[in-house]
């Protein structure tokens, strides 16, 4: 500055004009000196470090420059050099000083925040991620740095103490606490989540008070992420998930095996003892002839040994065609190569309604895929449907327009 004004004043400048043109001569060549750092800062170092970047192996220094934390960080340059020039005006020291300061508290918040999600994006490529997810926690620390950089940025403007302002927002912790209460049962709520394994990103989920059913996606501060499958995205409140109940599909599809658990109704007027007929019939059928030879033997040993009067078939023990169907769809089910063979298998009755007596299916089929399941499911009782008159049973079903006029066209004949 002493250099501009002497050579401004032996070119026969007077003082009140020498000082506002030497003044405005410094501010251009701050300007300049600012603009030049930038270049070199962007256009050689930072295309320096991208090189260097892109041509070794590893991973997490891309997502950095994804992230873009180099270019962030170049933005405090220019702040620097205006903060080391302000001693030139010393009318405006203390304002210049501020002001860069404050912009170098906000630069570098900028910075960290990018830093965080750059910890995040290389921490989510993990698959441990899945189980453990810490993006609820960065989201917390981020609230920090925001608050304590807001109050730094605020007292280097205002030029008091951090501690000053610190101290008066105690006043205001209920006023806080309101602003931030989702954050804070967010939080809280993400600590028992993770701590108990309760919910992962890759989970399905149902809850049916928030109308969610699908898989989780994303799992943050204030809500988890789901994907319906109809492909809406529900958003659920993290602590709903402490406060509510849901159901987590994640062990159905550890344990590989997924439940059939389906009845069909047949028409208890169709159930009867089974005739020398059917049962010479029964034992044509591959899944159930040893079943039915060596029932017979049995049931004919007892009878023989209690000395049953044959005459009458209430008298002794008898074979029952819903009997024989039972045993016929749990070799069936054994039989089938998309059925879990160590898991619960069981073909039972249930109690009998005005719809007919519930024959229940419960079973586990080897594929846990939803169209896989569904197709399992449906190709085995297409299966019985088919089956069940062969056995001398009916499926039970109300009387349709179609069974109406076949009585009908019955009655006029």
């Amino acid at each position: 500055m002493d250099f501009i004004r002497s050579q401004l004043h032996n070119a026969g400048m007077d003082d009140p004009m020498n000082i506002y043109v030497s003044n405005i001569l410094m501010i251009l060549f701050i300007a300049l000196i600012c603009i030049v750092a930038n270049i070199i800062t962007k256009k050689v170092m930072l295309k320096a470090v991208i090189r260097i970047v892109k041509r070794n192996r590893y991973r997490w220094d891309d997502v950095i420059v994804e992230k873009k934390v180099f270019h962030k960080l170049s933005h405090l340059v220019p702040a620097i050099i205006i903060f080391f020039f302000a001693p030139v005006f010393p009318g405006y020291q203390l304002l210049i000083e501020k002001l860069a300061a404050a912009y170098m508290v906000l630069a570098t918040i900028i910075v960290l925040n990018s830093v965080m999600d750059t910890f995040d994006t290389i921490y989510r490529s993990f698959e441990i991620s899945k189980i453990r997810p810490i993006r609820g926690y960065i989201q917390v620390v981020k609230i920090i740095l925001f608050i304590v950089g807001g109050i730094v940025l605020i007292s280097s403007l205002v030029g008091q103490n951090p501690l000053i302002i610190l101290s008066g927002l105690g006043a205001l912790s209920a006023v806080l606490m309101l602003i931030f209460k989702d954050s804070i049962l967010g939080l809280v709520a993400g600590v028992q989540l993770s701590s108990n394994d309760m919910v992962r990103v890759g989970d399905w989920i149902e809850m049916p008070n928030y109308n969610a059913d699908g898989d989780v996606i994303d799992i943050t501060l204030n809500t988890v992420k789901v994907m319906n499958f109809d492909k809406t995205i529900t958003m659920v409140p993290s602590y709903a998930f402490i406060s509510d109940s849901f159901r987590n599909w994640r062990g159905m599809q550890i344990s590989g095996g997924r439940r059939i658990k389906r009845s069909i109704n047949i028409d208890t007027s169709s159930i009867v003892f089974c005739s020398d007929e059917m049962i010479a019939e029964f034992k044509k059928i591959h899944y159930i002839s040893d079943y039915v030879t060596s029932r017979v033997e049995e049931i004919n040993t007892y009878n023989i040994e209690q000395h049953i009067n044959r005459e009458n078939k209430v008298n002794g023990r008898q074979m029952t065609n819903i009997g024989v169907f039972r045993e016929y769809i749990l070799q069936y089910l054994r039989r089938h190569p998309k059925i879990h063979q160590d898991m619960t298998m069981i073909v039972r009755q249930l109690a009998p309604e005005e719809t007919g007596l519930p024959i229940e299916i419960y079973a586990f089929s080897n594929d846990t895929t939803w169209a896989v399941y569904e197709s399992v499911q449906a190709d085995i009782f297409d299966h019985i449907y088919a089956v069940a008159p062969m056995f001398g049973l009916r499926i039970f079903q109300n009387p349709t327009g179609y069974d109406l006029a076949r009585i009908k066209d019955e009655v006029r004949v």
